[in-house]
């Protein structure tokens, strides 16, 4: 075991050699660089996995030994200040490291083939390799300065992914206000560690937490500055976990890559405010305020995610605010102190809200099949529909997301929803009653998803070609029109592509040759006979194995990661054997003063069960009824039956339905209160500013300059240059002082 953790201090920078010599190949070897580009996949793909390997073999040790283990090395001493790096390994940092590099390593696969048309690649590489780098950095600091180094780094690279396109406009837009809105909470972050050093004379968490807590018992400390210090540290969680009110920035994340919308929602940005909290817990578990502002904070992220998610058309933003609701969920769980059910709601949702996001890209490639490159078209699930004959693997595997985040056993989110919920009802009815309802929603607003995009015929009007069967078809990217010829090469081919020439995946050994800018990949097309008229189409094709055996390995943990945290002891009228999550939480749960036997009786645990799987039911019933697609020949389209029936009975529901659609739409007003209260309020001053600044700070000096310039000017015309006039005119200005002189003595 002190064999394993020799070598423990590797792990956060085993990927970090890939980002370095891309960026140093870049500068200095352009060429060699871009030729050997499909190497840096595989290179990422390596290194991950030796870091997994270590995390998962960490996982075990813990298991059998409840262990804890951290080294320290001291950076700066200066008097009574000592600063001090390391790392520590526990339950929570090997929890996330797995998570990440589990995720990380499926997204890799996958973005080597969804990205090989892009020549940003070697860029997407560099950028994605230094995220994961900067999260297993931040999941094992061992104190609050080694976490917010590796916090803003963490900010930095999803900043540089979110405009990863950064010639679009609504790209570079949404990373500004992915940047904005976290440095408010990164801020208050900074702050609070400030704070919290002022009060306890320490960064360590060990004894950070030992000294917090004797200070507190003791009451030896200001409550209100404590309670005001937990709160700007919660703050920046409340802003990477995209909590209320600083969740804005999360569904125009969606402008970067769809691979990287996989990786922040799933195992990176998002979970880092969660990993906070958690890591933090033993804080504010001592200070019931704070413990209720962040259940409270978390019931509103829940049920506001819930909602805006109704009327989304966009199916990576729909899947946004999803993440938003079950973000709301575990920090729900912090608050009420369940910090096993929290973890296990985070490894459940990590894995299958991966798989819906590279689901949705999978949709995304098949729909530009059809209407190019154009994200407000390939994206929008009005004009999808009809893609379960097209794309069936994808259906299958979405569809198994979608069931599991709507909470259908024996799929992995139901076991973690499920404990969460019940742990609610012990905490307050209100708020369980708010949780089982949003449940109900998520149900809802998924399958709502799901029938939209796969449902019905294709709603999206087809292309119109012309000439023979397989004429070309174009795709426009960000870099303009790419075109392709297939082109077989050897294994030994791949390896040593030209990227000026080629474009290829290292998985993947179909290549096409890019002439010029432009890509003209072949597609199957079909002909119809439209109003006797013969028009020759292009259906959404499958993805490519490349593409979909990341999905099918996080099927593989969607379907069978629950069993983790299964509570065996609720079958065991002894209660004495733990699942696999509570025996690697023990040390955690200890340090929390928590019982890791919570054992239930077998028919709570069978009604608790029966009653969120109805609700989760109810959900997609309404769902199913409302967009049920009914079929109309005339246009072969899909309408579905929320807009498809509609008369003078009706008139009362359609305006409830419309208030709640534009609330939805319109992502509950509160962006463009933000931007009337903040951005233009914010633009006022400045411009307020700046006419103060020039009018007044510059126009004093200036106007002193001006006069004495104009004074200057008039008094070189008095001299005459006789001596006699002068003294006749010094005599004058004598004259009048001493008339003012006396005057004012009088």
């Amino acid at each position: 075991m002190e064999h394993t953790y020799q070598y423990l201090q590797i792990i956060p920078f085993v990927t970090l050699p890939v980002p370095m010599l891309i960026g140093v190949g870049l500068l200095l070897f352009p060429a060699a660089t871009k030729k050997l580009r499909r190497v840096w996949a595989f290179t990422s793909v390596l290194l991950l996995s030796i870091v997994m390997i270590f995390s998962i073999d960490l996982s075990i040790q813990q298991i059998n030994s409840s262990s804890i283990y951290q080294y320290l090395w001291s950076w700066t001493i200066n008097n009574d200040f000592s600063l001090e790096f390391g790392y520590l390994i526990d339950p929570l940092a090997s929890i996330l490291s797995i998570l990440i590099t589990t995720v990380g390593i499926m997204v890799i696969i996958y973005s080597d083939n969804y990205m090989s048309h892009d020549q940003g690649y070697l860029r997407f590489f560099a950028y994605m390799s230094f995220f994961t780098t900067s999260m297993l950095g931040l999941v094992t600091s061992s104190n609050l300065i080694q976490i917010y180094i590796f916090w803003e780094l963490v900010g930095m690279c999803s900043y540089l992914l979110i405009g990863f396109w950064f010639t679009r406009p609504s790209a570079s837009n949404a990373c500004q206000k992915s940047f904005v809105t976290n440095r408010v909470g990164d801020f208050g972050l900074l702050l609070g560690i400030l704070g919290l050093y002022w009060i306890t004379g320490s960064f360590e968490f060990r004894d950070l937490f030992e000294i917090f807590n004797n200070l507190i018992s003791n009451n030896e400390v200001n409550f209100l500055f404590v309670i005001f210090c937990a709160f700007l540290l919660f703050s920046g969680a409340i802003a990477k976990s995209a909590q209320f009110p600083l969740h804005v920035w999360l569904p125009d994340a969606m402008e970067g890559p769809t691979p990287i919308s996989a990786l922040i929602h799933a195992a990176t940005m998002v979970a880092a405010g969660i990993f906070l909290v958690a890591r933090l817990l033993p804080l504010f578990i001592v200070i019931p305020y704070v413990m209720n502002l962040i259940a409270l904070i978390g019931i509103i992220t829940v049920v506001l995610g819930a909602t805006l998610a109704f009327a989304q058309k966009d199916i990576k933003r729909s899947l946004a605010y999803s993440t938003m609701s079950q973000l709301g969920y575990m920090m729900l769980a912090l608050g009420m102190g369940s910090y096993r059910a929290a973890l296990f709601h985070l490894i459940t949702h990590a894995y299958s809200k991966a798989l819906l996001f590279l689901g949705s890209g999978s949709i995304i490639h098949s729909m530009e099949a059809i209407v190019g490159y154009s994200p407000d078209k390939s994206q929008n699930m009005v004009l999808m529909g009809g893609l379960t004959k097209h794309v069936p693997i994808t259906k299958t595997f979405f569809l198994l997301g979608t069931l599991s985040l709507c909470g259908i056993p024996p799929l992995a989110c139901f076991w973690s929803k499920d404990e969460i919920l019940n742990d609610s009802w012990m905490y307050s009815p209100i708020f369980a009653i708010i949780a089982c309802s949003t449940a109900g929603l998520t149900a809802f607003y998924m399958f709502r998803v799901y029938l939209l995009t796969f449902e019905g015929h294709l709603n999206v009007h087809f292309q119109n070609y012309s000439g023979k069967k397989n004429s070309s078809f174009y795709s426009i990217s960000l870099w303009g029109k790419e075109g392709s010829k297939m082109v077989k090469k050897n294994f030994l081919d791949l390896l040593t592509m030209n990227n000026n020439n080629q474009r290829a995946s290292f998985f993947w050994k179909k290549t096409y040759q890019i002439d010029g800018n432009v890509r003209n990949l072949t597609r199957p097309f079909i002909t119809i006979n439209h109003f006797g008229t013969k028009r020759i189409f292009s259906y959404p094709p499958e993805s490519d194995n490349t593409m979909l055996f990341p999905m099918l390995v996080l099927v593989l943990f969607t379907l069978f990661i629950g069993a983790i945290g299964i509570p065996f002891n609720h079958f065991n009228p002894e209660g004495k054997d733990l699942d696999i999550l509570s025996k690697l939480l023990i040390p955690s749960l200890t340090l929390l003063h928590q019982n890791e036997n919570n054992s239930v009786n077998w028919y709570e645990f069978v009604t608790n069960g029966i009653f969120s799987v109805s609700i989760a039911y109810l959900g997609i019933f309404i769902a199913s009824s409302f967009y049920k697609p009914v079929y109309s020949s005339s246009h072969n389209l899909t309408v579905f039956n929320l807009l498809a029936k509609k008369g003078p009975k009706r008139i009362l529901w359609d305006k409830i339905i419309n208030v709640i659609y534009d609330w939805s739409y319109n992502r509950g007003y509160i962006d463009a209160f933000y931007a009337i209260s903040l951005t233009e309020a914010i633009r006022r001053l400045a411009e307020l500013t700046h006419f103060f600044d020039r009018r007044i700070i510059d126009g004093i000096p200036n106007g002193i300059g001006v006069i004495s310039f104009f004074v200057g000017e008039g008094i070189k015309y008095v001299g005459g240059g006789r001596i006699s006039y002068y003294l006749l005119l010094y005599l004058f200005y004598v004259l009048i002082f001493l008339l003012i002189f006396f005057s004012f003595s009088i």
